[in-house]
């Protein structure tokens, strides 16, 4: 979250900055809690010093033998009083608390500004649109043809927008994460296999709550979420720690299936393992000395574009605009991987910096020459596995059916070809 004090001290920045995110923020709502907080917390303070004072002339005035009965009926008044203001300050704390959390980041400075997508940034493009001499299949005619993905069937034990994935297409969903996973600690990340369910704390503290609760899936009759993302339980392993500047920069990269509602996006994407409810990711996570992040931006993006330079996928890295970034994101970049069935490059990665964002809302410090201070949060996808795995069968698809497994699976799969 932001910082209480700059809102207040720099409320037009503010308001300039939310106005150029997509939806509405109520800057001035924090405002007026803040001021009504401020009035209520000197009203007290006055109330509670007049009211010593009072208890002591009560003293006096019994040590002398002095009637008190007035005096004590006014300092019972005061504190039926303080009690009501006391009971007032909570409510508005929580209130502003909560007001606070709901103000999204404010775009860095080298972040195009504009409502939507249409004022995204190419920044690159790393190979050629894949070509073919025959028409291509989409990706989930190429699995029902080889019986490799089951949407069919997945919808009779669960429902729509999950797959059951068969013999050489769960293969291939397990030896991509693999060939993530051991191409980021080969980069220097500590793999980390978290918890696939969080606490509604581990929601506040990375941006999902308050504003996302409704593409969680929460666990009925508990305390518990789904992860949306492993970037949930991965920043929260700080959460509450000062860490040792010497210990700085800290990579960890995590395996999860993530679980995501997808509201409001009924009837897009609704074919194949795009948009799916459950899916499988490996995501990166750094944390780092502020002076620092924007430099670890640039190589988390290339960590993540690794993979699909080994992979050989034709891909292009946009920078997104202050409306289409998310709601935590100070800056962040999208790795767009080709897919011929849509005939346009499709998000397989979101690498983004939160600056201090998550850390202030999760209170994770690092401590240098005696002071303390918070450090800088990044992640991105290295990568979404189900949408690389689409990505592998449409772009490496044959004119007889087959599809050429990249030289940099074979050993993981242990078949050159599938069908």
């Amino acid at each position: 979250m932001l910082d209480l004090k700059f809102i207040t001290e720099n409320a037009d920045l503010v308001k300039k900055a939310m106005s150029t995110r997509s939806g509405s923020y109520d800057v001035d709502k924090v405002l007026a809690l803040n001021a009504r907080r401020k009035e209520i917390i000197s009203k007290v303070e006055a109330m509670k010093a007049e009211r010593n004072r009072v208890s002591d002339e009560i003293a006096r005035m019994r040590r002398e033998k002095k009637n008190a009965d007035e005096a004590i009926a006014a300092m019972k008044k005061d504190n039926e009083e303080i009690k009501k203001l006391d009971e007032e300050l909570g409510v508005i704390e929580a209130d502003l608390k909560l007001a606070v959390m709901s103000i999204p980041n404010i775009p860095h400075e080298s972040v195009p500004l504009g409502a939507d997508d249409t004022f995204n940034k190419e920044i690159r493009k790393v190979g050629e649109p894949t070509k073919f001499d025959f028409e291509p299949l989409p990706h989930w005619d190429i699995g029902s043809k080889h019986g490799i993905l089951d949407p069919a069937c997945a919808a009779k034990i669960t429902g729509a927008r999950f797959t059951v994935y068969r013999g050489l297409g769960a293969r291939l969903e397990r030896a991509v994460a693999n060939f993530m996973l051991n191409v980021h600690t080969e980069n220097g990340y500590t793999e980390i296999f978290p918890p696939f369910m969080v606490n509604r704390d581990s929601m506040y503290g990375t941006g999902q709550l308050p504003k996302f609760e409704e593409d969680a899936f929460a666990v009925k009759n508990t305390n518990y979420f789904l992860v949306p993302t492993a970037e949930v339980p991965v920043t929260n392993m700080h959460r509450g720690e000062v860490l040792d500047s010497k210990a700085l920069p800290i990579y960890y990269c995590a395996y999860t299936a993530c679980f995501r509602a997808e509201a409001g996006s009924a009837g897009r994407d609704t074919r194949g393992l795009i948009r799916q409810h459950q899916f499988n990711k490996v995501e990166l996570v750094k944390f780092c000395k502020p002076e620092n992040s924007y430099a670890e931006l640039e190589s988390l993006t290339s960590e993540a574009e690794l993979i699909l330079k080994k992979l050989g996928l034709p891909y292009r890295v946009v920078c997104l605009s202050s409306g289409d970034m998310g709601f935590s994101s100070a800056k962040t970049y999208d790795i767009e991987v080709w897919m011929p069935s849509y005939n346009r490059y499709v998000e397989i990665s979101s690498c983004s910096n939160f600056e201090d964002y998550q850390a202030r809302r999760m209170n994770i410090k690092y401590k240098e020459n005696g002071k303390s201070a918070l450090v800088h949060t990044l992640n991105g996808s290295g990568l979404a596995v189900g949408r690389t795995t689409a990505a592998i069968l449409e772009n490496f698809q044959n004119a007889d059916g087959s599809v050429t497994i990249p030289a940099a699976l074979v050993p993981y799969m242990g078949v050159e070809k599938i069908g």
